[in-house]
């Protein structure tokens, strides 16, 4: 419901458009959060008045705030109910980042455009709602608006009641968040080692610095594509400096040289490559920045060591081992005296992306496996050769990705990650194409709610077991015992998850851990958790950094949207390759979207990992890269985004050259 209507003209040329201005109440979800805030409404009155010259006008060249939403409200079709509605904080503070508005209303149905009024580290003055009915000259209004932190557009064939209550539902659901922090904020200055292949691989990243008022400064090889001071993305950074970045054991100290070296204050550093953690985090212990224990890194970083520990807290044994080399192998095997049960994992204790993860089923591929997980990367910077050989469990795969502060567990997003080549009965073990590299994620997960707790709680355990307080995780695990196992609908061939009719399991639900990342999850990832929840892991990281200092933004930025529901089902398509070469197309994800409009439209995001001139490597390489990967989105359900999936990835092509 509305309340307290008045109304003003604004003049633009010749032309001049009756507002009227009504204050929506407060959303009770909004009031039982304690979260203070208000919103004005702006809307179009076309019908004629006999008041029209007593009306306050106001120039629109004169405003200096909401100027180009207030051009965009009085251009808009006069048919259709269109409202500006401009948000008020109720208490003053420090804007947690100026973009929140932008990037929680982002994809919300009806809304044409949004825009935040403040800059990075903004003041903000409290505005009491009673302000909006003491407004008689363009100096009350020039007063009001000055206290907006932003607005937004939105426009609807319906009514302008309908209109405004979804909109109220919306905003509530979205922004029902504190806006702001009750201390001043000064710029911090973060070191970010690694810069990432592209923009197009790491643009969320450098924007959230922007908007949380953090000055960052790049360390990678020269040549890197930040180094240019007149490149077009060198505003992102303050300074490019050229450090060999390589994963050897003197990467700590030229991180300490180089910060050392700077001539301004350091306040933190971040990297997020997971041979480099530990070493970044050694840095950071010689400097006395914040961060968490380089020995947890390390523990993290080795499957093995990571197995071990899982092993011994749940007080028993499974047919998993870890050797230090293939030449220890023969000992393993005696010491097992005959009682492994195929088929299983074998695994280098360091890698990533599924990197030389094969399911064995007898002894003599379980050897030959060994032979080349062990030598992968024994010739790396991480000079590593143990392995890793654990049960295959054959239930439902997740990703889980966690926001934790202090021991606390803030956030976290369970998605489904649907059966690899490897999984499949039909593809022959042992081969290369029997490999591990994900075919479709989807948000949010399709377990039983009781599983996803399991999950949760399971992989916050083996989290502190690591040794971490405080951090952005992801986790890859499998459901043991689970009611939901993948299944093919004869009727339209879609494979889903499926919690079993009987209710039946083969045991009480468990977690089996593949891996704890610690860190934020791959890029593509990162996008749809801030599509589907609002919430930013990268911003949330970037301020971990900082220590206890950015606690306060850290918790206001990881609460998701109202109840914890997503905004829409999404489908990450990993569009794998399919024939060798050298990359053709200028833009093969782009192009494909171009060529097939019934799908883009349904595309929220996309991201081109192999560029023309890269090397493509077929379906049978042994390295597992991705041509690209596209975001589907379904506000109908689950099952459409299965089947917007399964279209995108059975038209994706590409070209070779010379094709």
């Amino acid at each position: 419901m509305a309340e307290n209507s008045w109304q003003f003209a604004v003049k633009t040329g010749e032309k001049r458009v009756r507002l009227g201005v009504s204050r929506p109440a407060t959303p009770a979800a909004t009031q039982e959060a304690g979260h203070r805030h208000w919103y004005l409404d702006l809307e179009p009155d076309y019908q004629q008045s006999s008041e029209e010259d007593s009306l306050l006008v106001i120039d629109l060249h004169d405003m200096t705030v909401a100027r180009n939403l207030v051009e965009q409200l009085v251009r808009q079709d006069p048919s259709q109910a269109t409202i500006l509605r401009l948000a008020f904080a109720g208490t003053p503070g420090t804007i947690i980042r100026p973009d929140f508005l932008s990037y929680r209303l982002h994809d919300c149905d009806e809304v044409l455009l949004v825009e935040g009024f403040l800059h990075p580290l903004s003041h903000v003055v409290a505005s009491p709602p009673d302000q909006a009915q003491h407004v008689k000259t363009g100096a009350d209004l020039a007063s009001l608006l000055q206290t907006s932190v932003g607005g937004l557009l939105a426009r609807s064939a319906s009514t302008s009641r309908a209109l405004r209550a979804r909109l109220d539902s919306e905003c509530a659901k979205r922004l029902s968040i504190p806006w702001t922090v009750s201390r001043p904020l000064a710029r911090k200055r973060v070191f970010w080692v690694q810069g990432r292949a592209n923009i197009d691989a790491s643009r969320q990243f450098y924007q959230a610095a922007l908007a949380l008022g953090i000055t960052l400064v790049v360390l990678d090889e020269p040549g890197h594509w930040l180094e240019d001071d007149d490149g077009p993305h060198a505003h992102y950074r303050e300074a490019f400096l050229p450090v060999s970045i390589a994963a050897d054991d003197g990467l700590a100290q030229r991180v300490v040289d180089a910060v050392r070296a700077y001539p301004h204050p350091v306040h933190g550093v971040v990297c997020i490559s997971d041979v480099r953690l530990p070493l970044v985090a050694r840095a950071c212990e010689i400097l006395g920045l914040p961060t968490s224990s380089s020995e947890a890194y390390y523990k993290a970083g080795n499957k093995g060591t990571a197995r071990q520990l899982e092993v011994a807290a749940s007080g028993g044994t499974d047919d998993g081992f870890v050797v230090r080399s293939a030449a220890d192998l023969d000992d393993a095997l005696a010491a097992k005296q005959g009682r492994l049960r195929y088929p299983l994992i074998v695994k280098p204790c360091t890698g990533w992306n599924s990197d030389c993860v094969v399911k064995v089923r007898d002894e003599r591929e379980l050897r030959a496996a060994v032979v080349r997980a062990s030598r992968r990367h024994a010739s790396s910077a991480a000079r590593s050769t143990s392995v890793v050989v654990e049960p295959y469990v054959d239930g439902p795969e997740i990703d889980a990705n966690f926001v934790v502060l202090d021991g606390a567990v803030l956030f976290c997003d369970v998605t489904d990650d649907f059966p690899c080549s490897g999984d499949l009965p039909g593809t022959a073990e042992g081969t290369e194409a029997a490999n591990f590299m994900e075919t479709l994620m989807d948000v949010p997960s399709a377990l039983p709610r009781e599983e996803k707790r399991v999950m949760r709680d399971a992989l916050a355990g083996s989290i502190e077991r690591l040794g971490f307080r405080s951090g952005v995780f992801h986790c890859e695990a499998r459901v043991r015992g689970s009611r939901a196992r993948y299944v093919v609908d004869p009727a339209d061939g879609l494979l889903d998850l499926r919690v079993r009719e009987d209710g039946a399991a083969p045991g009480e639900a468990s977690c089996f851990l593949h891996e704890v990342n610690a860190r934020t999850p791959g890029y593509i990832n990162c996008v749809a958790a801030l599509l589907a929840h609002g919430v930013d892991y990268y911003a949330v990281r970037l301020l971990l950094s900082l220590g206890s200092e950015g606690d306060d933004r850290v918790r206001a930025l990881s609460q998701p949207f109202l109840h914890g529901e997503p905004q829409y089902v999404l489908g990450i398509s990993v569009l794998a390759p399919t024939k060798s070469g050298v990359m053709g197309s200028d833009d093969a994800v782009r192009e494909f979207l171009d060529a097939n409009p019934d799908l883009k439209r349904h595309v929220v995001h996309y991201q081109t990992v192999k560029e023309k001139g890269d090397v493509v490597q077929g379906p049978d390489s042994s390295e597992l890269w991705c041509v690209g990967y596209v975001i589907v989105a379904s506000r109908e359900g689950r099952r459409e985004c299965l089947k917007l999936d399964r279209e995108v990835r059975k038209r994706f092509d590409y070209k070779l050259l010379g094709e």
